[in-house]
């Protein structure tokens, strides 16, 4: 197979191949930069909350007449629903992971990353972090699902009342994530640690660390990789909104979860049961990552679509180039030539076109990152997306010229000659 009579019929086209070569190009970089953004969705959906997903109901309440110690009225509530039929446990909590919300503050491991915090005038040193902050009533561990990997549960002496955003104060313990652990302290010894967090934390007063589990996310997900660091407080919150957690086999939440909310709507005068805060823990978790779910799947129509018209603007193309060179296949037919060779010069002549509309693409694929890098935040496309995107449009090209190359190598060389 001879490259000059190749090139010559590609120059002789210029406007055509660069059509094609642009088109690839432009679909290479769209290609690349979409592969990766929905990788990063994806990774983003796969987060691992740290709870016991499959069993888990929530109930949120809002009392407007819960008087002035609305703890005593969730603590009677709690034993109404460890009473229902299939409740394995019951625990109320301040929030919970991908919840949409958040409560933080930051932390840090040791006084002296307490000092260097101070005269930074920022979070932002060693051994410091700005963990998510859940305060949970008796038993929420077991309720949540947890798994502890250090230390232990909290104990009931532990356990105090407080609000949202002030649990801190006054607490005499506190579980962390591993992750946010081995931030602050390494791989050192975390058990009887002190925590240093919130205003008391910065005045040196530190909070006894008991415990650490495997994961545990945040409220709302940050754009970075300290989605796994928070810590549980034995505060129970004593607020009119409140979440109450349900446990139960995975095949009872719909039954527990609608009794529990007939439970909880009469039992106090003016109170609010919050239907669309009030749902299975696994629709909270859908319900979060509703807005990625759209978005890679306009992503996947969008790719799909791009590399079809692609592939039929290929295909077209060669099946044209096919039906002007029925004179020169049947005489290299007539020469000589094999099924295999007219079908690789195809084959060849594509690799060339996509490879050179590849090279323009891969330059593109980078601008494009930029520019979303610029516009929208997103992190700048790791370039081993790069090779991905060019295997991709190779392989199609070769897909669609197949069919049209697979036609001029079967024209006989008799039958080519005579039309000509």
């Amino acid at each position: 197979m001879s490259w000059h009579p190749m090139l010559s019929s590609l120059r002789r086209h210029k406007l055509t191949v660069t059509l094609l070569l642009l088109q690839v190009a432009f679909t290479c970089a769209i290609l690349c930069n979409a592969i990766f953004l929905i990788d990063q969705r994806l990774r983003r959906i796969a987060v691992i909350s740290g709870l016991d997903e499959k069993s888990l109901s929530v109930v949120a309440v809002v009392d407007r007449q819960a008087g002035e110690n609305p703890l005593s009225v969730h603590q009677a509530d709690l034993a109404a629903l460890r009473a229902i039929p299939g409740v394995l446990s019951a625990a109320i909590v301040s929030d919970l992971p991908l919840s949409g919300d958040q409560t933080s503050s930051g932390a840090c491991g040791s006084l002296e990353a307490v000092d260097a915090a101070m005269r930074a005038n920022s979070i932002e040193v060693h051994g410091c972090a700005v963990p998510e902050e859940y305060a949970g009533g008796v038993d929420v561990l077991r309720t949540l699902g947890l798994k502890l990997v250090a230390g232990r549960d909290f104990r009931a002496d532990e356990y105090l009342s407080g609000k949202p955003g002030q649990a801190v104060s006054g607490a005499s313990a506190v579980i962390v994530s591993q992750m946010l652990a081995r931030r602050l302290f390494g791989e050192a010894q975390v058990i009887g640690q002190s925590l240093y967090t919130g205003d008391d934390g910065f005045h040196g007063k530190g909070v006894r660390i008991v415990g650490v589990v495997e994961h545990l996310a945040r409220g709302n997900l940050l754009k970075g990789e300290d989605n796994d660091e928070a810590i549980v407080l034995p505060v129970a919150p004593a607020d009119t909104n409140v979440n109450f957690i349900l446990r139960s086999r995975p095949e009872d939440r719909a039954r527990v979860l609608k009794a529990a909310i007939d439970l909880l709507g009469p039992r106090v005068p003016e109170r609010e049961v919050a239907a669309a805060s009030s749902r299975t823990y696994a629709q909270m978790r859908s319900d979060y990552f509703r807005h990625d779910t759209t978005m890679i799947g306009l992503l996947l129509v969008s790719a799909l679509g791009l590399l079809f018209v692609t592939a039929l603007g290929i295909a077209g193309l060669a099946s044209f180039w096919v039906q002007q060179r029925r004179r020169s296949i049947g005489i290299r037919r007539a020469i000589g030539a094999r099924h295999g060779d007219i079908l690789r010069y195809f084959q060849t002549e594509n690799f060339l076109i996509v490879g050179a509309g590849i090279v323009l693409g891969m330059v593109l694929a980078l601008a494009l990152s930029l520019a979303l890098m610029h516009e929208y935040e997103v992190p700048r496309l790791p370039l081993f997306y790069l090779p991905i995107g060019a295997v991709a449009m190779w392989l199609l090209g070769q897909l669609a010229v197949l069919g049209p190359a697979r036609r001029a190598a079967a024209v006989p060389p008799v039958v080519a000659t005579r039309s000509a």
